[in-house]
């Protein structure tokens, strides 16, 4: 929309003709909160004209009102009076909806743009704040070629996939050409007795495969092992114990290792990557340790790709990032 953004703790702050106009921001609901009165000052049009279009937009039932408006009490003090008022905010759904209706210049451009991000998304499958990136260039392709540097020549890691781990680490990303092994994390955080066996492995790949022939995307050899005992070796390296105690002695520590050695020690005939990230999960789940709204479906997915094209002299450097992201999640 041809604003610039600048973003701090609580607020969005856009930068208008008029003046900047500060918008709620709410990251665990992945959205923001505007006023009517801001909404008409970020689409150039009167108050009531956004009053119009939002009664049209409810009444259509295109949006529920209850989803996407709430009401907060505002207190002013004007002169010696204390003026309490009840101020409705709408979020992001409902700020988008009006911008497909609004007849305005500032109305125009929002559709231009909302047009071709969306065009962008189903065409390639993923999109890129191109202003931020501007912004950013050269943090931006350091941290392509990062995620590239894990890589063999001829890798099948999608565009997509890397852009997708370029926001998983956004926060923790470091150049793997500097590489500082001070920087990334080397232990885990969290020190508590969990019990890891072969038999609950098994049980929870046995949940996994009959969730897979319910859609009909198994095979005869889905989680066959490729030889006797690999899963019994993984497990017993990621639990063993020498004298000084546990090789790995916190679960963020366990969790990397079990992750890395089930995707890229290749234990199955068929499904290593799957099983990998599932087992990953499992374990994060059933140590207490699980961030949903980091680890997403998508996330995981790009992340099990990266473990599993990754050049094998990266070991270190790939339990490291793993153990970096689930220790990050931890402090948060």
């Amino acid at each position: 929309m041809n604003k610039k953004q600048k973003i701090d703790k609580q607020v969005i702050i856009y930068q208008t003709k008029s003046g900047a106009l500060e918008l709620r921001k709410d990251i665990g609901n992945e959205t923001m909160w505007a006023t009517q009165a801001q909404i008409a000052q970020l689409f150039d049009v009167t108050p009531q004209n956004i009053t119009l279009h939002l009664n049209n937009i409810f009444k259509d039932r295109e949006l529920n009102i209850q989803a996407t408006c709430k009401e907060s009490l505002q207190v002013q003090i004007e002169g010696k009076r204390r003026i309490e008022r009840s101020i409705k905010f709408y979020n992001l759904d409902a700020i988008i909806a009006v911008g497909y209706r609004i007849n305005s210049v500032m109305g125009t451009n929002f559709r231009i743009w909302a047009t071709k991000t969306l065009r962008e998304h189903i065409t390639k499958g993923y999109t890129i704040n191109r202003s931020r990136v501007a912004q950013n260039y050269g943090n931006f392709m350091r941290a392509v070629s990062d995620v590239k540097a894990l890589l063999p020549a001829g890798s099948n890691v999608s565009n997509e996939s890397i852009l997708e781990l370029i926001g998983l680490f956004s926060d923790t990303w470091l150049s793997l050409d500097a590489y500082d092994k001070e920087r990334l994390a080397t232990k885990g955080a969290t020190k508590r007795s969990v019990k890891l066996t072969v038999d609950k492995i098994v049980e929870a790949i046995k949940l996994l495969k009959v969730s897979f022939a319910e859609k009909g995307e198994d095979t005869n050899i889905f989680a066959t092992e490729r030889e006797r005992g690999n899963l019994a070796g993984i497990v017993g390296n990621v639990m063993q114990v020498l004298s000084g105690g546990e090789v790995y002695p916190t679960l963020e520590e366990k969790a990397a290792h079990l992750f890395y050695f089930m995707v890229k020690d290749h234990p199955f005939v068929d499904g290593n990557k799957r099983i990998g990230a599932y087992v990953f999960v499992w374990f994060l789940r059933q140590a207490g340790i699980l961030d949903i709204s980091r680890i997403t479906p998508s996330a995981l997915t790009a992340l099990t790709l990266l473990v599993a094209e990754s050049d094998p002299r990266y070991k270190e450097k790939m339990i490291q990032l793993v153990l970096t992201l689930l220790v990050k999640n931890k402090k948060k």
